[in-house]
């Protein structure tokens, strides 16, 4: 377990020294889970989905919403039902490895950077049932889906 947390570790930080930090992607955008009812109980590895989907995905029994935020951001409003774990905070990794790895997981952030890293890390601790919002909360709020304070 050490030595995945350690590997885990290694891979955030170079992630985040790579300047993925500031979370504003400039990933291609994708089309999102073809059948998000069925698929949000077990996708085949991470997935970036857009907004539409996410939004089912996080609808589906037994889905854990993660927050990657800092809780300033958290604060100013998030999605229903999230949980927040800083990924630039210390105990990121604590809080990671209190995660079922057998659970699903639908992650976001501002706008889809943040995210990648934390995703990153969550599947080099087992974890590999991850849904990602691609735009994060900024494209949730563009797509007129609701927030809580």
């Amino acid at each position: 377990m050490h030595q995945r947390l350690v590997a885990a570790s290694a891979t955030l930080l170079v992630s985040l020294s790579l300047g993925l930090a500031g979370c504003s992607s400039s990933e291609p955008e994708t089309s999102g889970a073809q059948d998000p009812g069925t698929s949000a109980q077990a996708p085949a590895s991470p997935e970036r989905v857009d907004a539409a989907a996410f939004s089912e995905i996080v609808t589906a029994p037994g889905v854990q919403i993660i927050d990657v935020r800092s809780p300033e951001e958290f604060a100013e409003g998030h999605i229903e039902g999230a949980v927040n774990f800083n990924v630039q905070g210390p105990d990121f990794l604590d809080q990671i490895s209190t995660l079922d790895p057998a659970g699903t997981y639908a992650v976001y952030c501002r706008s889809g950077n943040r995210s990648q890293p934390a995703v990153a890390t969550m599947a080099d601790n087992g974890i590999t049932s991850i849904y990602e919002l691609e735009s994060g909360i900024v494209g949730w709020q563009d797509s007129g889906l609701p927030t809580v304070q």
